[in-house]
């Protein structure tokens, strides 16, 4: 059993740690107060192949696994861009893995290489306001008409759709009362993002503002027959496919930042002289920083195990929603213990951690809560009976 990185792997992260070294924590800190999306960034990462790091070769990508995604991921992260540099690119990562899977080959060949190059960016349009982790409750109705769908809905919490062209689509094909089961009836669409059929409303949010989240209002929205994903009435299936990588690349980003706060904080603390000496040599100081160490290290196993038996074809649902778990309660902490080791400063924007810990709010928070994991883990690992 080995738990270090390939030769290879190991290159991709430093790699990744050397490209975003041009992108400081300054120009983190601007995009975030301007709350403009990172063009530059997404466009080097595009430039340089990395958008297809988990795409398969023939559609222009480097053919590698869910595994060295969420190492280039947690890079990222860790680089100070946390999540506002990960989520710039993190659809793009395993986004289309429904088209690679259930799609044609003529939908593959269309689509993949555009967003293996940038030309394209795409949302993930599933989450509704009044259906929340209930997906099987979700209303957007996609009725079929000569040549395709006619979609009208609501959808919340999309993420880069005030920049995307492309959207990832789950829609109800057939009304819930008609299936014969709650899972049946909806359909997933790979298809343009008309802004004159949808009306994107941005959401104004706590943090990683360089990246938007957003509301769609959705009314008669062509959707042509060659967008339609997979068989009609399957996209709750077909969806089902990404949630574990996912959840292992949120994971890793979550990591990602945990070690950009706890490596501050760090600095912070051997230079930071107050009564004579660094408040480092204080083990009240210490203690609290070796724990998040050690609890984001832990969490990287699980994450990295999670993304390994995925990448063998394993089932990988209670590592990949461990693993997620983990990451983002102990990043929580290594974020907060961050900001408590700088005290007022750790307040200040110009020491980046607060904005650490706005962020690291997301992956403690979705797209699963830390409290549907547990149902989950509690269910499926010790035998419980389901509880929602």
């Amino acid at each position: 059993m080995d738990f270090n990185f390939t030769p290879d792997q190991q290159e991709i992260r430093e790699t990744i740690l050397k490209r975003c070294a041009a992108f400081d924590d300054d120009y983190w800190l601007e995009r975030d107060r301007a709350g403009t999306f990172p063009e530059d960034f997404y466009r080097a990462m595009a430039e340089e192949g990395w958008l297809g790091i988990a795409m398969p070769e023939k559609y222009g990508g480097a053919g590698l696994g869910i595994t060295e995604a969420s190492i280039m991921m947690q890079a990222i992260a860790e680089s100070g861009a946390g999540l506002s540099g990960a989520s710039s690119v993190h659809i793009n990562i395993f986004g289309l893995q429904p088209m690679i899977l259930f799609g044609t080959e003529a939908q593959c060949e269309r689509h993949i290489p555009r967003i293996v190059s940038g030309e394209d960016k795409a949302c993930f349009g599933v989450t509704e306001p009044n259906a929340g982790l209930n997906t099987t409750r979700i209303t957007t109705r996609a009725r079929k008409v000569d040549g395709g769908y006619l979609v009208s809905g609501e959808k919340i919490w999309i993420s880069t759709a005030q920049v995307a062209n492309k959207i990832l689509l789950l829609a109800r094909t057939t009304p819930l009362e008609d299936v014969t089961s709650k899972t049946g009836g909806l359909s997933l669409f790979y298809t343009d993002l008309d802004r004159s059929k949808i009306d994107v409303r941005l959401i104004h949010k706590m943090g990683r503002h360089a990246v938007d989240s957003n509301m769609l209002f959705i009314e008669d929205l062509f959707i042509p027959d060659e967008d339609l994903i997979g068989k009609e009435g399957e996209g709750f299936r077909i969806i089902l496919h990404g949630l574990n990588p996912e959840r292992a690349l949120l994971a890793a980003e979550a990591i990602g930042l945990g070690r950009a706060a706890i490596r501050r904080a760090s600095d912070y603390a051997r230079e930071r002289i107050v009564f004579d000496r660094p408040i480092g040599q204080n083990q009240a100081i210490q203690h609290p920083l070796a724990k998040c160490w050690a609890q984001l290290e832990a969490a990287n196993l699980m994450t990295m195990k999670a993304a390994s038996l995925f990448d063998a074809g394993l089932d990988c649902g209670i590592e990949a929603n461990t693993a997620k778990y983990l990451a983002g309660e102990f990043a929580f902490e290594a974020c907060h213990t961050a900001m408590l080791t700088l005290g007022g400063m750790g307040y200040a924007q110009e020491y980046h951690v607060e904005r650490y810990l706005r962020e690291v709010l997301i992956p403690r928070t979705a797209p699963v809560s830390p409290h549907m994991i547990l149902n989950f883990l509690a269910e499926k690992v010790l035998d419980q009976p389901r509880s929602y």
